[in-house]
């Protein structure tokens, strides 16, 4: 790696279940991230984030740990993941882990323990109450539909969960549950890892135990300790060490994620927020049929842009991960195969020149698209199958039910990776444990490798440019046109540099604004730029 400072890195996401398998049982395991690893060196990122692979039922993909200190067998062994981290480090690869620290699943041994006697200490680890008039608590909702409490008969009392019924949410003013969880990340830390993801992290915090107008979010988003406890773990475990940390924050803020990121402050390296993928949901729902609202994509992106800059904080930068679509399917266009290149290298450009630290996710740099799968039988997701049935029972056409899912499930991104034109695109010997899109055929890491003009190709540059050009990591941000209907363009600004962008957001060639000097030197370009026009899906980057 050229480079020390952690902020001129780039980050490569994997989700192991659908990266690569060695067995032949058709799920990815860790053995498959260790044979790939050559191909990340080649891409040029410089860490990899791993999914959760700790032990689990597996309920919420992971995301619901039973034991923090095992390896889920479905993945591998503590072995296997020794042997990735000292293959990775001998690639100059860093790896980081995503670590659930806002929930246990229940059948960890401290729920267990806690559930199975009332008057055992690990019962003061979650959030166990008695209601007067055998309602739940408060009318808080899960994030996963219906209400946040969940009864148990045998006491006569309720836990809460935030999240799926069987992710109990951990109790952070008790001192105790502080101390086990930084006890957790300290072993990483001495296990070699170079990194933590903290999943919905702004939530450990709960107020009070409230009815709510809303759905209870006021009570514990970014909750009124949450500072104090990031800082104090901070302390305690990552704090000195050369170690990268982000945090996805749940509905946040500027301001909080200011706090979260600002160094003086000593709590995290950079913070995950979500509200710029929320552009193509009608009315602010998300499943439904919409297009994406360009204005309001530019307005988010640049207000955090300028906001956490000014703030002295950090952003992570991302179009994708394993909930989201695949963004050339989303706000490009995917319907040609010269339309699906122009489109996924133009909004590679775009985010990638922007401030922040970007994350790639896997498959994202050779443009996979949404699967397009015709039936529900092809979906495993349980957000998904949920949604299927609400809508059903909601009076909607299935047709139409199939065509919002093809739009906005989670499952679009969880495809396995395209490898090669093989079957199962190289991904396994035996049956993909969910449906590989049929275009594998043409998408796929070895044609793109071959193919001097792929997105893959454009990656590697942007990745390159980011840790030779400090204007990208350290510059300021100007946004220009922000009214246009089809163009994005902003300055980056450092030291006596500027760097012009203009990206095109629509399959038409847009007439370039007058007072728009396309002049000096051209550092990226796709799509024909001139003077007076842009292609459809063109982009442009020039040093002034």
């Amino acid at each position: 790696m050229a480079h020390n400072d952690w902020r001129k890195s780039v980050v490569y996401q994997i989700y192991p279940k659908s990266f690569n398998d060695t067995t032949g049982n058709g799920e990815g395991d860790l053995q498959g991230i260790i044979e790939k690893l050559d191909y990340l060196q080649y891409l040029g990122v410089d860490y990899i984030w791993l999914t959760p692979v700790y032990e689990s039922p597996m309920n919420d993909n992971g995301y619901d740990i039973s034991n923090y200190y095992k390896i889920n067998e479905k993945f591998g062994t503590i072995e296997d993941l020794e042997t990735l981290v000292s293959e990775a480090h001998k690639r100059d690869l860093k790896v980081m882990m995503d670590i659930v620290i806002n929930h246990t699943s229940t059948k960890h041994e401290w729920f267990k323990q806690a559930y199975a006697d009332k008057e055992s200490p690990y019962r003061d680890y979650y959030f166990f109450r008695r209601s007067a008039d055998n309602q739940p608590p408060t009318n808080w909702e899960s994030k996963f539909g219906g209400n946040a409490w969940k009864y148990d008969k045998k006491t006569n009392e309720y836990y809460l969960h935030l999240f799926d019924v069987t992710q109990a949410d951990l109790n952070w003013d008790n001192p105790e549950v502080r101390d086990a969880l930084y006890d957790i990340v300290n072993h990483w830390i001495s296990f070699g890892v170079d990194g933590f993801r903290f999943d919905v992290l702004n939530l450990i915090s709960k107020g009070e135990f409230k009815d709510s107008e809303k759905i209870g979010k006021e009570f514990y988003t970014d909750g009124p300790r949450v500072h104090e406890y990031v800082h104090e773990m901070n302390r305690r475990t990552f704090g000195d060490k050369d170690i990268m940390t982000v945090g996805e924050m749940s509905s946040t803020t500027i301001d909080h994620c200011i706090k979260y990121t600002n160094t003086k402050r000593q709590e995290l390296s950079s913070v995950f927020n979500f509200h710029h993928l929320k552009v193509d949901y009608a009315d602010g729902e998300k499943w439904t049929n919409a297009k994406l609202d360009f204005h309001k994509l530019k307005d988010i992106l640049m207000e955090w842009q300028l906001g956490i800059y000014e703030g002295g904080g950090w952003n992570a930068i991302f179009w994708c991960n394993h909930d989201q679509p695949r963004v050339v399917s989303r706000f490009g266009d995917d319907s040609s195969e010269q339309m699906r290149k122009q489109s996924a290298k133009m909004l590679a450009t775009v985010l990638h020149m922007l401030q922040g630290t970007p994350y790639i996710f896997q498959g994202e740099e050779i443009g996979m698209t949404n699967p397009d799968f015709e039936n529900i039988d092809q979906y495993r997701d349980v957000e998904s199958l949920n949604a299927y049935q609400n809508m059903k029972d909601a009076g909607y056409k299935e047709e139409e039910i199939i065509t919002i899912l093809g739009q906005k499930s989670r499952d679009t991104s969880r495809t396995p990776v395209q490898w090669t034109d093989t079957e199962n695109a190289g991904f396994t010997t035996g049956t993909p444990w969910i449906d590989v899109p049929n275009n594998f055929d043409k998408i796929n890491v070895e044609a793109a490798i071959k193919d001097e003009s792929s997105i893959l190709h454009t990656y590697r540059h942007l990745i390159q440019l980011r840790h030779e050009q400090d204007i990208i990591t350290y510059g300021s941000i100007e946004p220009l046109y922000m009214e246009h209907n089809e163009l994005f363009v902003y300055k980056r600004h450092y030291n006596d540099e500027t760097w012009l962008v203009i990206a095109n957001f629509s399959n038409e060639q847009v007439t370039i604004p007058e007072d728009l000097a396309i002049e000096g030197e051209i550092i990226i370009q796709h799509g024909e730029v001139t003077n007076e026009l842009i292609d459809g899906f063109g982009a442009i980057v020039i040093e002034q």
